[in-house]
């Protein structure tokens, strides 16, 4: 299935999706180097603002995944998938993730134990949706456009699906 948000030929959601899933996967690596280096305020300032800018970052990449999301065909697998792909990431993701930043809105040099709890979950909930999302395009092929093969023409050609080099399978 062909994705329905796209930038020069490419699905939005799958270019958009790789900053917050890097912000926020990062902001847990500088939470436990403030917490097992010492304390340093600024490890955690740091992870505080790539929080924030995680969380902009997946709302604005969750549109174009909803967009794709709705033009999926109903009671199909990939439909499911998509649906748990999305409302784990919203509701997961996107949830542990903002507790934790609105816990540490009054002192974010120092996080509490629940903070950086959260921020732990959202990342383990984040793994479990990045597979799904995996699953979506690798192995149902959502987001791939129909005419994708080993030799397919450059997406910028508007070529038509099956024209040019030989398909390979």
């Amino acid at each position: 299935m062909e994705s329905r948000a796209k930038f020069l030929g490419h699905p939005l959601h799958q270019m958009l999706i790789v900053f917050p899933l890097g912000l926020l996967v990062t902001s847990v690596v500088f939470d436990g180097i403030h917490y097992f280096g010492g304390r340093d305020p600024r490890w955690a300032d740091i992870s505080y603002w790539m929080i924030a800018s995680g969380l902009i970052g997946g709302v604005v990449a969750a549109v174009p995944g909803w967009i794709d999301w709705f033009a999926i065909p109903g009671g199909t697998r990939a439909k499911a998938v998509g649906l748990w792909h999305g409302l784990g990431n919203a509701l997961g993701v996107i949830g542990l993730f903002g507790l934790s930043w609105i816990l540490r809105w009054d002192d974010p040099g120092a996080p509490s134990g629940l903070a950086l709890l959260l921020s732990v979950g959202g990342l383990l909930v984040g793994g479990v949706t990045a597979w799904l999302g995996g699953e979506l395009v690798d192995r149902l092929g959502v987001g791939v456009d129909p005419g994708a093969h080993l030799d397919a023409p450059n997406s910028l050609t508007h070529a038509a699906p099956g024209r040019g080099a030989s398909r390979h399978a």
